[in-house]
């Protein structure tokens, strides 16, 4: 008799696992109220489009690492490999632009990306993440920062670096493009 197991690169949650889950789900809830963020669930496989246009139809994850699928309509789809574009996607489908000037929303979801599976690397992972709309203050970037910063101490990660990065202007980063 054989034996059905899970996919490769998958997880079984369960037990002690699944507390440890809850307390950093409790955690990442209690961290985004304080900040005023807005929970949003999208779903979990999305018009293939979404992400061509939103990563770059060459990019390694469109090319290599999507689950992508045809629907008994034809239409082709995808896992969501990450949450941004699905983000932007509703935020601008649902009209919530016109609901106020600024938006902020967390989420915490299941992502796919078909990667060699290896410690510590998984086919399906989560992830949790925040989005801004509408806030061209440059403290909104460092609000993300500080929620990042203040999440880990709560959670009791305490030997983390946090390493800034920016893409630059336009000039720059048209610059770099070419260099690459």
């Amino acid at each position: 008799m054989n034996i059905i197991q899970k996919p490769r690169g998958t997880q079984d949650i369960f037990g002690e696992s699944m507390q440890y889950w809850h307390y950093i789900e409790r955690n990442i809830r209690e961290i985004t109220a304080i900040y005023q963020y807005q929970e949003m669930r999208t779903p979990m496989f999305e018009s293939l489009e979404l992400f061509a246009r939103g990563v770059g139809e060459t990019s390694d994850i469109v090319s290599k690492e999507m689950y992508t699928f045809k629907d008994k309509g034809d239409r082709n789809l995808a896992l969501k490999p990450e949450s941004t574009a699905t983000i932007v996607r509703s935020y601008i489908e649902n009209k919530l632009y016109a609901e106020g000037e600024y938006h902020k929303y967390y989420y915490v979801s299941p992502h796919f990306r078909y990667e060699r599976a290896q410690a510590g690397r998984y086919r399906q992972h989560h992830q949790f993440g925040v989005e801004t709309f509408g806030d061209k203050n440059p403290f909104i970037d460092a609000e993300v920062i500080l929620l990042a910063v203040n999440f880990l101490t709560k959670i009791g990660v305490q030997d983390f670096t946090v390493k800034i990065n920016s893409l630059g202007d336009t000039a720059s980063r048209l610059a770099y493009r070419e260099a690459l």
